[in-house]
């Protein structure tokens, strides 16, 4: 695959380079630490893979993170898995959080905002009071260091109290979004065994309120651990028989207290998509945590107590988490809590306008959506304060980002970024120094040495190969609940390359040093020895008006040969006659490759997801090599589940 792409979209200017923390920090680290003063992002980067132990060290003194008993060394046992960092130390995660508090009290540390569209703030003040008020009632509660915490609740403030009340008390804060099922949340909350839980009594969303009491009825029963549930009346409903109210808890003006933790303590518990089995429980630590989002959030996206940080997310996605540690930073974060196209397709665009966000966050399919709707955010909207876009979920297709440039602003800096529920962070993405060329990813993030390799191990450039990183990252998961002797966790990412982590992606390292990502590596199509992400597919087949939505899978057929379909979802009105079906041949041929031309296009009635709205190809595959339903997929971790019976029935009839 080549990758000559000369022209950048966009180019920061002398000015912004200038006054971006990334160059501070560069100069900076070049007068203590022995880093580069020249040679720009490239050579920083090269001296912090390099140079790993000095780099983390340089990033703990920068963001001046408070260790209570010093380290020992910065990286202990560099091995991966099982790479100890920053032994010896201690320090709080919810400390650091909540630092602006005593030099900004009165200023907004959260706006939230709901369907109204109407921004509530919350002061550092009485963000801090809330959060002391609560860690405290834990502790009264008996929760202690390890104990596990629980939230089923929505994108608002009360779930950033408790997450960071259940991080002062040492506790290791997990959460799922009130969207998802009572077998989606017991799936992943029966794992950790929780003592408390935090909950809502519905939530509303698309203009509509959804009661969730049965379903929060259904998870006390079936969570014996529990010693609490506190009630939230959200949609305005008494506490249950037993239940404690929010209200009680957070009423004191107690200072908070911060139990000083082990660098390597747990923080929270993240789930994969969990498509076969059950979802992994992937543990993450305190100091982990805290020194890998300082450097994403303060150094790559640049954010600082000016700013304001909108990201559209549920808590049942990383990138809540993410959000959240906006508030190390100084950060002003933005909360939304809704449909993200309610009530019209540009929903997103006004709340950025009105919290003033200087970096809004969304999935690549919002971007694509508000193309294929004719959204004009600029012309609609006053998006000055908007310094950058930034997209994931799913790589940004080109057209996205000409989008961006000509709908939003010309001199808009849009960072597609690209990592995983896995580090609860970037492998690649935004360098506000850096220029922006269309359909790519400006570069690896600093401290990981990301690269492209083929299946012997060796280095790729401007060819496409398997993601890997091989130096161990703080955020890295220290491990995986109920996995005794590490070997899920071994096998989730250590297996084909021994000591080196392959996350699963297809991507492209560029000569520029930019990152192109292709989808995962375990749905690419494969024809004829040449490899495509089904990204690629997708980003061709859906600029035709009349495919809402595809999914295209490769299957090996036991006779040598290879079956690739594509399931097409049409947009209303649409049919898929011939001269749709040549149009979409045609397409793939032009665009992309003769050789990924599909074998079949078939109409489905939809494409199924997991819950944080992954297309799911692997079991879809599976299912069409005739797994039972059961074997292909975890159903608690699917959008509809009744969209894989046309997949199953397909499998039953076909020859």
């Amino acid at each position: 695959m080549s990758t000559v792409n000369p022209q950048p979209l966009w180019q920061p200017t002398a000015e912004r380079i200038a006054e971006a923390r990334i160059t501070r920090f560069q100069a900076w680290a070049a007068e203590h630490h022995g880093a580069p003063a020249d040679g720009g992002y490239a050579a920083l980067h090269r001296w912090s893979v390099e140079e790993l132990e000095t780099f983390w060290k340089a990033v703990a003194e920068w963001f001046d993170i408070r260790f209570t008993t010093p380290y020992e060394r910065v990286l202990g046992d560099r091995s991966m898995p099982g790479a100890q960092w920053f032994p010896g130390a201690t320090l709080n995660y919810a400390e650091h959080a909540l630092r602006a508090a005593d030099s900004r009290a009165d200023e907004p540390a959260l706006l939230h905002v709901d369907e109204t569209h109407d921004p509530r703030p919350v002061t550092w003040s009485d963000l801090r009071r809330q959060v002391g008020s609560l860690a405290a009632e834990l502790r009264a509660l008996g929760v202690r260091p390890g104990d596990r915490v629980s939230g089923y609740l929505p994108n608002i403030p009360e779930a950033v109290v408790a997450l960071l009340a259940t991080a002062a008390v040492g506790g290791v804060w997990t959460s799922c979004a009130p969207d998802f099922g009572a077998r989606s949340v017991l799936d992943r909350f029966q794992q950790v065994e929780p003592v408390v839980l935090f909950t809502v009594d519905g939530y509303r969303y698309g203009g509509k309120e959804h009661d969730r009491r049965e379903t929060v009825a259904e998870l006390r029963r079936e969570l014996p651990t529990l010693r609490a549930v506190v009630h939230i009346p959200l949609l305005g409903t008494d506490a249950p028989d037993g239940a404690l109210e929010w209200s009680a808890l957070t009423a004191a003006d107690t200072a908070p207290v911060f139990e000083q933790v082990p660098f390597d303590h747990p923080l929270w518990v993240l789930y994969s998509s969990g498509t076969t089995g059950l979802p992994k429980a992937i543990v993450q630590s305190q100091g982990g945590i805290l020194v890998e989002h300082l450097k994403q959030l303060g150094l790559h996206c640049d954010l600082g107590p000016e700013d304001r940080f909108f990201w559209y997310t549920s808590t049942g996605w990383m990138m809540w988490n993410f959000l959240v540690s906006g508030l190390l930073t100084g950060t002003t974060v933005v909360l939304y809590d809704g449909s993200p196209g309610h009530p019209d397709t540009g929903a997103q665009w006004r709340i950025a306008e009105r919290t003033g966000a200087t970096l809004y966050g969304t999935s690549a399919a919002y971007v694509m959506a508000c193309r294929k709707a004719g959204v004009h955010p600029a012309r609609d909207h006053d998006l000055s304060a908007v310094k950058c876009v930034a997209t994931t979920g799913s790589p940004l297709p080109p057209d996205g980002f000409r989008w961006l440039h000509d709908e939003v602003r010309h001199d808009l800096w849009i960072a597609s970024v690209s990592g995983g529920t896995d580090v609860c962070s970037c492998f690649a993405g935004a360098v506000p120094t850096l220029p922006v060329h269309v359909g790519e990813l400006q570069a690896p993030c600093l401290g990981t040495d990301l690269q492209s390799w083929d299946p012997t191990g060796k280095p790729l450039t401007d060819e496409v190969g398997e993601l890997v990183v091989t130096n161990p990252m703080p955020s890295m998961p220290i491990r995986f609940w109920n996995d005794p002797d590490g070997s899920r966790y071994h096998d989730s990412y250590f297996d084909t390359y021994p000591g080196v982590w392959r996350h699963g992606d297809w991507i492209t390292l560029t000569p520029r040093g930019s990152v192109v990502i292709h989808g995962r590596s375990d749905s690419t199509l494969n024809r004829q020895g040449v490899r495509m992400g089904s990204a690629d597919i997708y980003e061709a087949v859906e600029r035709l008006p009349e495919i809402k939505e595809s999914l295209v899978v490769g299957i090996e057929q036991p006779d040598g040969g290879y079956w690739m379909p594509l399931f097409v979802h049409l947009a209303p009105g649409a049919t898929l006659d011939d001269d749709l079906t040549d149009r979409i041949r045609k397409t793939i041929r032009t665009q992309l490759s003769p050789r990924h031309v599909p074998d079949e296009i078939i109409e489905v009635p939809g494409i199924p997801h997991t819950l944080t709205g992954k297309r799911i190809e692997v079991p879809v595959k599976r299912l069409l090599q005739g797994a039972p339903l059961e074997k292909a997929v975890n159903p608690g971790s699917i959008d509809n589940l009744d969209l894989l019976a046309h997949y199953q029935e397909l499998a039953r009839t076909r020859p």
